[in-house]
């Protein structure tokens, strides 16, 4: 990395904060500045690396930083350096683990941010969600038939064991095949599946508490521990839209449901108000004919806005898809989605207050998905001070996942999905 003095700097935008986002699906890198930057940037390989001209940046300590931002584990960057490659260009290299498909754009100032480069590190390719929820069922009930059996042949042993004689050689019982057999593949149709959507998330922090509690943080410890409630239930399994703290578009969210087939879509949420006295948990479902009050309203699109904040790239190529795919909500759906709606905030009811005791309806974009019943969860606010110390509990969180859980249960247990077909 080239270190340059004072007097050597390049005059132009100044560096207010650099930050990165690694995960799973694909990191971000993201640059804030004081004003719009210009780039350019060329992928290489051999070795693979992404190189990055910025015009007329100065090169400060907020930038340098960035080399110490990458982490050994992140899975798509091995390294960064920097450097002052002309007079007024930087130029960033990002050396890569593996291919890549990046994503360059900028992002105009926005709630609490100022002008934003971003990089988006995706991967060639994506894998099949659905065969991964398949297998990683399988692998775990093989875990849970194997240590039955272990329990058992030790217990055996030791009923049938003579007094001083000496234990018997065991035989190694053969580990199943690590592949998903055929008969899991035949039982795919029967594998109920939810989808749980934590919210907000990387650079998007959603509503922030009295005391500087964030709702990404909040939602994800919920969304954790609702996935390990519902995969302990025989027969389903649950999908995370997020499992870390990165950021995903709303549209994406809905893409990702259905690309795994969900028989369910939990959105979850802890949202704040302009009144800091707003208490209690409510339910949402999707309207196709506005919202069922003013308050629903505020919050569908304060929630709608999120993508402004957490950064999409608008000229992706799947933009047009993402629009039209969030016009296709049907009646049908709505009407599941309520029966849903009504199944959770039954259950949630007998854990705290409610801030409505119905079901309420609004345009939130992440409940389109036309052919997924969807609910939107608000837990609390945690705009309210009271609210945001119960959110803070793990003993409050762990009563919400056994609500949402229970919730879920008894809306399968009247509704029984269908078999699915494939999705394209």
């Amino acid at each position: 990395m080239l270190l340059l003095g004072a007097s050597e700097l390049a005059f132009g935008a100044s560096i207010v904060a650099v930050r990165v986002w690694p995960a799973d699906e694909y990191t971000r890198v993201t640059l804030e500045s004081d004003t719009s930057l210009t780039v350019k940037h060329s992928l290489l390989t051999n070795p693979a690396r992404l190189v990055i001209d910025i015009d007329g940046l100065e090169l400060s300590p907020e930038l340098r930083e960035l080399v110490g931002k990458v982490k050994p584990d992140d899975p798509f960057i091995a390294g960064v350096r920097v450097g002052q490659n002309l007079p007024r260009v930087v130029r960033l290299v990002i050396d890569l683990k593996q291919s890549t498909a990046p994503q360059l754009f900028t992002l105009a100032p926005v709630a609490a941010y100022q002008h934003r480069l971003v990089f988006d590190l995706h991967p060639t390719k994506e894998r099949d969600p659905l065969l991964a929820l398949i297998q990683e069922k399988t692998e775990a009930e093989q875990q849970a038939a194997q240590a039955v059996q272990d329990a058992l042949g030790e217990f055996i042993g030791k009923i049938n064991k003579p007094i001083g004689t000496p234990p018997p050689v065991s035989t190694p019982v053969p580990a199943p095949a690590a592949s998903v057999p055929a008969m899991t593949q035949g039982r795919i149709d029967r594998l109920v599946i939810v989808a749980i959507d934590p919210g907000h998330g990387g650079e998007d922090p959603g509503a922030i508490g009295p005391t500087g509690l964030r709702e990404k943080d909040v939602v994800l410890s919920v969304a954790l521990k609702l996935r390990d409630a519902l995969n302990a239930v025989p027969g389903m399994r649950a999908m995370l839209t997020r499992d870390a703290d990165f950021f995903v578009p709303l549209h994406d969210r809905v893409r990702k449901a259905r690309r795994v087939q969900a028989d369910l879509f939990v959105s979850i949420h802890a949202d704040a108000f302009f009144k800091p006295h707003a208490r209690g948990a409510s339910v949402y479902a999707l309207s196709q004919n506005g919202a069922s009050s003013s308050a629903a309203r505020w919050m569908a699109s304060r929630e709608n806005a999120a993508d402004l904040v957490g950064g999409v790239n608008i000229k992706a190529k799947d933009a047009t898809v993402a629009r039209a795919l969030l016009d296709m909500s049907t009646a049908a759906q709505i009407k599941d989605s309520l029966k849903l709606g009504g199944e959770v905030l039954g259950q949630i009811r007998k854990v705290g207050y409610l801030h409505k005791g119905s079901v309420e309806q609004a345009g939130f974009a992440v409940l389109k998905a036309p052919d997924v019943p969807s609910i939107l969860v608000e837990t609390a606010f945690i705009s309210n001070p009271e609210e945001e110390r119960k959110l803070r509990s793990d003993a409050y969180r762990d009563q919400l996942v056994d609500a949402l859980t229970t919730g879920i249960k008894r809306y399968f247990a009247k509704n029984p999905p269908l078999a699915r077909q494939r999705q394209l």
